[in-house]
């Protein structure tokens, strides 16, 4: 039962302090919830192991059940979310951001973290899209209650931008998956891999339509991306490190499991337009990430774009792809983790991180931050030897050679690819330009708190050790996703 554990003990926990914990002041609050995040790692870990599920009657009449289990496609997200789910809590134990109780803004993230965990670990369709809408509720909590103190106008929109997109692709999302179960007369995600393959092309292609329009909102991918940037602006250090390493893989996960797996022939018919969204969408955001100014709604950019090699590498309905979207989901989670850190640390101690003034130089001032800095852009620009290598470049390379879609269509989504490629190494250069060259004769006039900079350490070692493994060793996902990949494909 380590599955279940692993998703209870933060779901539990965390609807504790929401609801009885409120009285509990910052250091009892952030430290129970540190314990039950580890706790939560810790079972991950041991279920990952054991191979570890369960399968137990839900709502008997409709045929659904409590189903979760462990695979080589959900195992390298859970244990990522398991993890960032400790590193959020240990920089809750340094500082809990302003706008309400620290009880509540531990309980949001423990909730957020069971969510994504049961997310990953379901194995029935409705199961799943339940998982996924409790997920949602905390981080919009953490957006719209914990968001920037100083511009509650910007937090207010963030918020509600947030609902009303995540709610309309939900609704699309819950469509798609009653429209599949109904049709294929189950709702077990293994039997759904043989029973929609058997559905006609034209119920497929339906269905396909409707799951991929709403869980491209999730990822997101363009045009529906416009909540994102507004969301990680207003949005904690936390939450920002939450929304980009774990909700957005929830999208991209989802269409792995639902339109890809369980109604390939309709996805087919679908990816190609899907490959265009996905390469328009990485040069917009590129193009975009070069001339903004302020630094986490760049960072947001850079994550559209991102997301874009992942949904190109599924859209080309190859081994290769779908093996560079796994990878690719897992680099950009440690990447834009370490950078929302990075970023968030600075703007603690500056009280904004903006381009259109001069600022401090990090070589004079924080030479290990400006480091741990530098080493993130050079992952986030896909450099040789770090981790979104090998998802970014596989997925060009998988679209190229797809056997989907009309003429060369994929051909030039992977020409356009390449080129947001060479678009992420200009802007990934203008920000080390500005702050760890910067202006070394700026004053460090720290306007914010500097609490904490032990446990920031902590976490960014652990995501600089992360990204070099993994872009040094990228078997070390691969070996772990290749056989169910290839299990699913051949079904």
């Amino acid at each position: 039962m380590t599955l279940v554990a692993a998703i209870g003990i933060p779901l539990a926990i965390g609807l504790w302090l929401l609801v009885a914990g409120q009285g509990l002041s910052r250091r009892p609050a952030t430290r129970i919830g540190l314990v039950a995040a580890v706790g939560a790692l810790a079972a991950t870990i041991a279920a990952v192991v054991l191979g570890d599920g369960i399968d137990r009657p839900w709502v008997g009449q409709l045929g659904l059940s409590l189903a979760l289990g462990v695979d080589g496609i959900s195992a390298p997200l859970l244990l990522l979310t398991a993890a960032i789910g400790v590193a959020v809590a240990l920089l809750g134990c340094a500082h809990v951001p302003e706008g309400g109780r620290p009880a509540t803004y531990v309980g949001a993230v423990l909730l957020a973290i069971g969510g994504a965990l049961a997310t990953f670990a379901a194995r029935d369709a409705v199961l799943f899209f339940v998982s996924f809408e409790l997920g949602l509720i905390p981080v919009w909590l953490l957006i719209h209650r914990f968001g920037d103190p100083h511009d509650a106008a910007a937090r207010k929109d963030a918020g509600l931008r947030f609902l009303l997109f995540t709610v309309s692709g939900s609704i699309l999302m819950l469509v798609g998956i009653l429209a599949l179960v109904t049709a294929a007369g189950t709702a077990d995600l293994d039997e759904l891999v043989t029973a929609g393959a058997a559905l006609p092309l034209s119920t497929q292609t339906l269905i396909a339509a409707l799951l991929v329009t709403g869980l491209a909102v999730k990822v997101p991918v363009f045009p529906l991306h416009t909540w994102l940037p507004a969301a990680h602006t207003t949005a904690p250090t936390g939450g920002s490190v939450i929304l980009a390493a774990i909700l957005l893989k929830m999208g991209t996960y989802g269409i792995v499991r639902l339109p890809w797996a369980s109604v390939p022939d309709g996805f087919a018919r679908v990816a190609p337009v899907l490959a265009v969204l996905a390469a328009v969408g990485i040069i917009w955001a590129g193009l975009i990430c070069l001339v903004e100014m302020e630094a986490k709604r760049l960072i947001a950019y850079s994550s559209v774009a991102h997301m874009g090699f992942v949904v190109l590498g599924l859209a080309s309905g190859t081994v290769a792809g779908v093996q560079a979207a796994l990878i690719g989901n897992i680099a950009h989670g440690v990447i834009s983790a370490l950078l929302f850190v990075v970023i968030g640390g600075l703007k603690e101690r500056w009280g904004a991180v903006r381009f259109d003034g001069p600022l401090p130089a990090l070589r004079e001032h924080a030479p290990a931050l400006g480091f741990v800095l530098i080493l993130g852009l050079a992952a986030a620009l896909g450099l040789p030897g770090l981790a979104a290598f090998w998802g970014e470049w596989t997925a060009i390379y998988a679209a190229w050679i797809a056997p989907l879609g009309p003429g060369l269509l994929l051909k030039v989504c992977a020409v356009l690819a390449a080129v947001g490629a060479v678009l992420a190494a200009g802007y990934a250069l203008r920000v080390a330009r500005l702050l760890w060259v910067g202006e070394a004769a700026v004053p460090v006039e720290p306007t914010g708190s500097t609490a904490g900079p032990r446990a920031e350490g902590i976490v960014l070692a652990a995501l600089v050790v992360a990204i070099v493994a993994i872009g040094l060793v990228p078997h070390l996902v691969w070996s772990v996703t290749l056989p169910d990949v290839l299990a699913v494909m051949g079904r």
